[in-house]
């Protein structure tokens, strides 16, 4: 999904003997190339935003009161002194003011007007579907809560979560952040090593997590991983247990708990915990180049509103929207345009299990059809595997519902971008727009709106609220097309607020610089200021489908 720069400094300043070298004909065609597509007419009509450049002006020219506006869309125990105080790497935002981010993601909902609306519908590969209302998922959130609770889960306490793309993995997410604990969701496709230096190094009491995943039609050991994981660990107090298969494994009593045994009688209703704005809300482990794991952390305040605009400035969000994010909770995309943004903005989401190709090639547009999808957000990599397997799939479907395609992760080439726009989005009827950001930034942060022109290879135009320039290696702009350091200038509310116990290792990311974030990523920028995200810094990058050196990326610097 949306890109997962590792962001280390290792390799972000770029070699000279590689000067003067020429770019291959592949790395020259994608800075060039001229497909062009303007914003589907029908869509424009609907879109919320009609003018890029109108609103990023807007944004640029007086960020506070920009932001405050935006801010008070939502419920706060109490109103910020200030909009933001200080500057990047410090920067400190809605300073003084009060609230719980679950209170806007199901509280205002599920006591409003939305009570009775689809929060969260979930399908499991198999078929299988769960189907919760805002006041529906609230409850849910609430028992876990509770049940956690009774562990002697408080405010600061790091939660570890270790499952699958389950109901009840976000609504452990939600029932960590209404207590004021830390959830530290871990993706469950790693394996026990990895878990056991993130638990270790967040210093997790409870551990959540599943006996089984499924995907492609096979079941993942997930209990049996976390055995390993935890094994002489001290510093692990207990591990809740979701039991999904029958038999029902066994556990031990001693260390372990059923989570339905846990919080199946628990009260429906839970106070949520009063944080400060720039309370700890979560922390996600991304991968340096070097050195161990990174735990990211944000905060309450500034990611609720940060989160929810970008979702819905990206998505386009409407109150009917049926929205399916291809992603996992285990990464950022899962958190922020997933669960955390959507829920804010009281859109329903479409959560599946398992991948989109099982068990069969049309099963995705299947359930667009089922389920009247509206959004969808995925990758480049699924276009090209929807290409591989033909048109006669989504064509036996009737996908009128679509109003909008969002990629990430990698550029959108040409190729992907004609078969999606022909087969998926009824010729041209759908807007198919890319976007890019990373762990560090936490939302959509370049990317095309529908109302703008849509240029294969290129994600598009910082977002409203950012800066993004494309600098050589002493920090001076690169000429149109030529490769250089992504970096971004001045702070947003929802980017991170420190690595968990590394302070020194966040200040990095503006020493390289100075005084600007370096992404760790290369990119282009062409003459009407669309960006090109090429990858990082430091390796063989996938661009559009084609593998190009990092010399080429050398020999423009």
């Amino acid at each position: 999904m949306a890109s997962q720069s590792e962001s280390g400094q290792q390799g972000i300043g770029v070699a000279n003997d590689a000067a003067g070298a020429t770019p291959s004909s592949d790395f020259q065609r994608l800075l060039t190339t001229e497909v062009r597509f303007p914003p589907s007419p029908e869509a424009l009509v609907a879109a919320d935003v009609k003018d890029y450049q109108v609103l990023y002006d807007e944004a640029k020219s007086n960020p506070e009161a920009f932001w405050d506006k935006i801010a008070r869309e939502f419920t706060w125990i109490k109103p910020w002194n200030s909009v933001f105080e200080g500057q990047a790497p410090g920067a400190r935002w809605f300073v003084g003011g009060q609230l719980n981010i679950t209170s806007n993601c199901l509280d205002r909902h599920a006591h409003g007007s939305r009570a009775h609306k689809t929060a969260l519908l979930w399908v499991g590969e198999d078929g299988e579907e769960r189907i919760y209302s805002f006041s529906e998922l609230l409850a849910l959130t609430c028992q876990i809560a509770n049940g956690l609770k009774s562990l002697g889960v408080k405010k600061g306490d790091r939660v570890c979560i270790y499952m699958p793309l389950t109901p009840e993995g976000i609504a452990t997410m939600l029932a960590c952040a209404r207590l004021g604990a830390i959830h530290s969701v871990v993706y469950a496709g790693l394996g026990s090593g990895a878990l056991r230096a993130r638990i270790e190094d967040a210093q997790a009491r409870i551990v959540v997590t599943t006996d089984v995943g499924y995907r492609r039609g096979k079941t993942t050991p997930l209990k049996t991983i976390v055995d390993e994981a935890v094994k002489g660990l001290d510093i692990v107090e207990k591990v809740v247990v979701h039991r999904r298969e029958r038999p029902a494994i066994s556990l031990d009593a001693s260390r372990e708990v059923d989570l339905y045994d846990l919080c199946g009688n628990q009260p429906t209703t839970c106070s949520a915990e009063v944080m400060e704005s720039e309370d700890p809300l979560f922390m996600l482990y991304t991968s340096g180049s070097t050195g161990a794991p990174k735990g990211c952390v944000y905060v309450h305040g500034g990611y609720m509103v940060g989160t929810a605009y970008y979702s819905k400035l990206a998505f386009d969000i409407k109150e009917d929207d049926v929205y399916w994010c291809m992603s996992d909770i285990g990464w950022i995309v899962g958190h922020s345009t997933m669960v955390y943004g959507p829920l804010a903005n009281g859109t329903t989401i479409l959560v599946r299990e398992g991948s989109p190709d099982t068990p069969n090639p049309g099963v995705a547009w299947e359930i667009v059809e089922k389920y009247g999808v509206t959004k969808i957000f995925t990758a480049p990599t699924a276009i090209r595997m929807f290409m591989k397997f033909g048109p006669d799939y989504p064509r036996a479907h009737k996908l009128d519902s679509l109003r909008l395609i969002v990629c990430a992760g990698e550029p959108l080439n040409p190729e992907a971008l004609l078969w999606a726009r022909e087969h998926i989005g009824g010729n041209g009827r759908v807007p198919i727009c890319d976007n890019w950001w990373q762990t560090e930034t936490a939302g959509p942060t370049i990317g095309t709106l529908v109302c703008m022109e849509a240029r294969p290879g290129r994600a598009g135009k910082p977002l409203p609220g950012y800066t993004a320039k494309v600098l050589d290696r002493t920090g001076q702009p690169v000429q149109p097309n030529q490769g250089g350091l992504l970096v971004l200038e001045g702070a947003w509310p929802q980017m991170f607020r420190t690595i968990w116990g590394n302070e020194a290792r966040y200040l990095e990311y503006w020493q390289i610089l100075p005084p600007y974030y370096t992404v760790g990523d290369v990119a282009t920028v062409d003459d009407d200021g669309y960006i090109s995200v090429l990858g990082r810094s430091d390796d063989v990058m996938n661009v559009a489908g084609h593998r190009i050196s990092t010399s080429d990326v050398e020999s423009a610097l």
